[in-house]
């Protein structure tokens, strides 16, 4: 199989972060995605196209995305520190382990996974990232889960601006007011469980743009995400599906079809944890 896309499939899109960097503005989540199936659904994804990897801590399957780009030192890697490594210090050791896992000595992105207020740990950790990218372990460094108050809590103690929010965002849970604020302080935002863990899927409105575009639902809002300005991961362990979110290039939504998925808002929309409490 050829690691190499060809030149027929269309440019992929980059974002530009507020650290001067660019990230693919479409990768593979591997949320999970069982370690020891990691590297080959890895490979494949590679083989496919993708040009970046999104993965955590709490995933457990660093080794397997490490071993899956053993050979691609160029695709995207994020990972994520989890709550129980949040602090200064254990902050820069959860890096160093992250690195060691993933083969790499230097880590795309880098984002605390969730603020947890009531940890009151997310300042130190961040200055803990802030450290990581001044001495080059980490290229750009971000969070995930944040609402606007905990970015005002660590922007205030630091100077320092997140590149990247990744928060749950999907056809039901569009997040207007969160991406406003990042989007006023310059932060890109990302979108985790883009497809609504598969319940946009199957949408009365969701099914109908797909059939109106000849695609399937996933290629239908994984185009919205990316027509919206969003950077989007979604995450598959089947290589036919990993092929078709990646299918994508090649046509747009129009204004009729962005208006009635925007229609799909909900307020109770949230199907993740709410990162006031968790």
């Amino acid at each position: 199989m050829n690691d190499t896309p060809g030149p027929e499939k269309p440019a992929q899109p980059h974002v530009h972060l507020n650290d001067g960097t660019t990230m693919p503005q479409l990768g593979l989540g591997v949320w999970r995605t069982p370690a020891a199936e990691t590297a080959d659904i890895v490979r494949h994804a590679v083989a496919a196209g993708y040009l970046a990897v999104d993965t955590a801590a709490i995933y457990r399957n660093e080794d397997g995305v490490g071993e899956g780009l053993a050979t691609h030192p160029d695709i995207y890697v994020t990972t994520k520190l989890w709550n129980d490594d949040q602090g200064y210090d254990a902050t820069l050791r959860a890096c160093d382990a992250s690195l060691h896992k993933l083969r790499r000595k230097t880590l795309d992105l880098y984002l605390i996974h969730w603020p947890r207020p009531e940890g009151g740990k997310c300042v130190e950790s961040w200055k803990a990232l802030v450290a990581l990218q001044k001495d080059g372990r980490v290229t750009s460094i971000g969070v995930s889960n944040f609402r606007a108050e905990d970015l005002d809590r660590i922007i205030d103690a630091t100077g320092v601006v997140p590149a990247v929010n990744q928060i749950e965002l999907h056809p039901g849970f569009q997040q207007h007011a969160l991406r406003a604020c990042n989007a006023k302080l310059g932060i890109a935002t990302e979108s985790w469980s883009p497809l609504g863990q598969g319940q946009a899927l199957a949408d009365p409105v969701i099914v109908e743009i797909a059939r109106k575009h000849g695609r399937t639902p996933a290629q239908v809002i994984i185009r919205w995400h990316l027509d919206s300005g969003l950077i989007v991961i979604p995450k598959s362990a089947t290589a036919k599906r990993i092929d078709e979110n990646i299918a994508v290039f090649d046509f747009a939504l129009d204004a009729d079809d962005m208006a009635r998925i925007a229609g799909l808002d909900r307020a109770d929309g949230r199907i993740g944890p709410d990162p006031a409490t968790f």
